[in-house]
């Protein structure tokens, strides 16, 4: 047992020296506890091959989120190849890899729940649903990244103006919500003290979001350990994007609505602060602005409620996984699921 733990400890040693990836260390770890569990094994090749046409719709939405017919959109979109081949020598065609990393998502499941329905073992099911997560995280990031995209021209900014205008918002030049998430991760083996939210009292990573009125994410900055919403926003470079994107087609400065933790400017206005009285104006501003503002809320709770792994805070393993990175990806399938269905 001595000598298992020591060579655990050098593995997770060389991870965070950067001399192994993720996948590297989640094989090295699955094979040492396979050495240790090999009366536990799975016999996965007693399981019937994974056939996707053999499965209706209704159990593709419970398994993986999607339809058939939209999982094959799915890898149309997101430029997958017909097939695909890990580190390993590993070859199976994009609809069983995506599906694979999916189900993944779906619900907080063992890499070992997922044997029965793709017949492979835990070691290639973990570095087939990294590769297609690394995938579609390298190609697709900058859709949340970047407000220079074609369904935000200035005539759409305008158009989600008038629609939060129209539901009661006080302001009539506001287009979209910004806030920050707070995402539960389990308690790291070293530096706890670093990514521990002393508010919510959890060791967490905190994600900004700026979401529009249609229910897209439009940007969704990189994970931060323990910093103010004030200190991220400065960090994500979000304030001068605004600045060069935030006009309506007549020139006019539009704005995004955070809380009260924002700095107030041309392209960002907050809540009126509670340091004094406030009139009845300013009261009835911060309550209109209040209802339409919880639509952010909406989406932050769709992302965790469509795809229940983000949820699940002890296979959240910052040292074995990349939490983030995952996050993200589901935060691009919500985008998916909201332009399918709305």
């Amino acid at each position: 047992m001595e000598a298992n733990a020591e060579l655990n400890d050098l593995i997770l040693e060389l991870y965070y020296d950067d001399i192994l990836d993720d996948d590297d260390v989640v094989l090295l770890l699955d094979g040492q506890r396979h050495r240790r569990n090999l009366h536990l094994e799975q016999p996965y090749w007693r399981y019937p091959a994974f056939d996707l046409e053999r499965m209706e719709d209704h159990e593709c939405k419970v398994e993986f989120r999607f339809t058939k017919r939209e999982i094959y959109q799915l890898v149309e979109t997101f430029e997958l190849p017909e097939q695909i081949r890990c580190y390993n020598g590993t070859v199976l065609n994009s609809v069983e890899a995506l599906c694979v990393c999916l189900k993944r998502f779906a619900y907080p499941c063992r890499y070992v729940d997922l044997i029965p329905r793709f017949t492979r073992p835990v070691p290639h099911l973990s570095m087939i649903a990294n590769m297609v997560t690394d995938r579609i995280f390298n190609r697709f990031q900058h859709l949340l990244e970047n407000l220079d995209q074609p369904w935000l021209s200035p005539q759409r900014l305008k158009l989600f103006a008038d629609a939060i205008h129209n539901r009661g918002a006080a302001l009539e030049n506001c287009w979209r919500f910004v806030d920050g998430t707070v995402r539960p991760i389990c308690r790291p083996s070293r530096n706890q003290r670093v990514v521990y939210n002393g508010h919510k009292r959890v060791h967490a990573l905190k994600f900004q979001s700026v979401v529009a009125p249609n229910g897209l994410i439009a940007n969704l900055y990189e994970p931060v350990e323990g910093r103010h919403d004030s200190a991220i926003l400065a960090m994500s470079g979000l304030l001068p994007q605004l600045e060069q994107h935030s006009f309506g087609p007549d020139g006019e400065a539009l704005c995004i609505y955070g809380d009260p933790a924002y700095p107030h400017r041309v392209h960002l206005q907050r809540p009126y602060e509670r340091r004094a009285p406030l009139s009845a104006e300013q009261q009835a501003f911060n309550l209109s602005m209040s209802q339409v503002r919880v639509s952010v809320e909406w989406v932050f709770g769709d992302i965790i409620n469509y795809f229940k792994f983000t949820d699940f805070k002890k296979n959240l393993k910052i040292g074995l996984s990349s939490v983030g990175k995952m996050y993200s990806v589901c935060a691009l399938l919500q985008n998916v699921l909201t332009c399918l269905h709305g």
